[in-house]
């Protein structure tokens, strides 16, 4: 991955190596017996270490702000402490005030820049811990995954939906199923490739949008489930709804010609208050196009 950052990377090179050349062209070299070999390990040891943390982090991470902003600040870091380090080998006249600049400025703004990447990585890790734990019931028997999009597959919703009855026998549970329309033109005209990606990025869209005790599967080709614990009729149409809206809003562009693509989707939900093959079966039948509505927020 450092080839995408290979500008950068030169830039920072060539960054540290004017500031040699700078030290070089207006300082005298110190004598050995003057060299402070604990600061010259500190300050370069810090120097060499922020350098080889900005390279692990460009080479795991894909471009974004808090990419960026990580890289700056281990940058600035990096050639903060170069230039602390490059003064104890040159000795520099009283009239010299630019090396004091460097070393008072370029650190400080690192560890700063650093410190808002850090914040924002922060950020980024609370939304995916909360997409692990979306998906922390499918994890729990990694064999029954749907392989293209990672979600659970129809075999472990019917378990789910009869482990939420035996669990909580009171509670209420439902049940939304959501069918993308003319799913099969997409995959016709764009390739089954594009179908793929578009499944792939539907699932995630749906996880950000559920709460983290719901359920995502992949039921069948372009059919979602979600299982809500604890959720009645109304609330599971407003689920729905919501899920509807969201399809609809994606602004997808496919890959080789770039054209958006207009999406929507049929929703049916239901209480799950019978077995889950009946369940399912009603269901499957409102999404049907002849099909009336199950429920308020059904079949569109």
């Amino acid at each position: 991955m450092l080839h995408l950052y290979r500008t950068p990377l030169i830039l920072f090179a060539a960054l540290a190596a004017a500031l040699f050349l700078l030290f070089q062209a207006h300082g005298a070299v110190r004598p050995f017996g003057d060299w402070q070999w604990m600061d010259i390990a500190g300050e370069g040891g810090t120097a060499l270490m922020a350098a080889v943390w900005l390279l692990q982090i460009l080479s795991s991470r894909p471009r974004g702000r808090v990419t960026t902003l990580l890289a700056l600040g281990l940058a600035g870091v990096a050639l903060g402490s170069w230039a602390d380090c490059l003064d104890e080998f040159f000795s520099l006249g009283h009239a010299v005030q630019w090396d004091n600049w460097l070393e008072s400025t370029l650190s400080p703004l690192g560890m700063l820049t650093l410190t808002a990447g850090l914040y924002f990585w922060r950020q980024e890790q609370f939304s995916l811990n909360e997409q692990l734990h979306k998906r922390e019931r499918l994890f729990r028997e990694h064999r029954a995954f749907d392989r293209l999009t990672q979600l659970a597959n129809a075999e472990y919703l019917r378990r789910q939906i009869a482990l939420e009855r035996e669990r909580r026998p009171d509670a209420p549970c439902a049940l939304v199923l959501l069918d993308i329309d003319r799913f099969h033109a997409i995959n016709r005209e764009h390739g089954q490739a594009e179908g793929d990606r578009l499944l792939q990025a539907l699932g995630h869209l749906l996880l950000l949008n559920l709460r983290n005790d719901d359920l995502l599967c992949r039921y069948a080709g372009d059919r979602f489930a979600v299982l809500l614990p604890e959720t009645g009729q109304a609330e599971a149409d407003r689920i729905a709804a919501h899920l509807r809206a969201v399809v609809g809003q994606l602004a997808w562009h496919t890959r080789a010609e770039g054209r958006r693509l207009a999406l929507s989707a049929r929703v049916a939900c239901a209480v799950a208050d019978t077995d889950a093959e009946r369940l399912l079966a009603a269901l499957n039948a409102a999404l049907e196009p002849a099909a009336a509505p199950l429920a308020p927020a059904g079949a569109a």
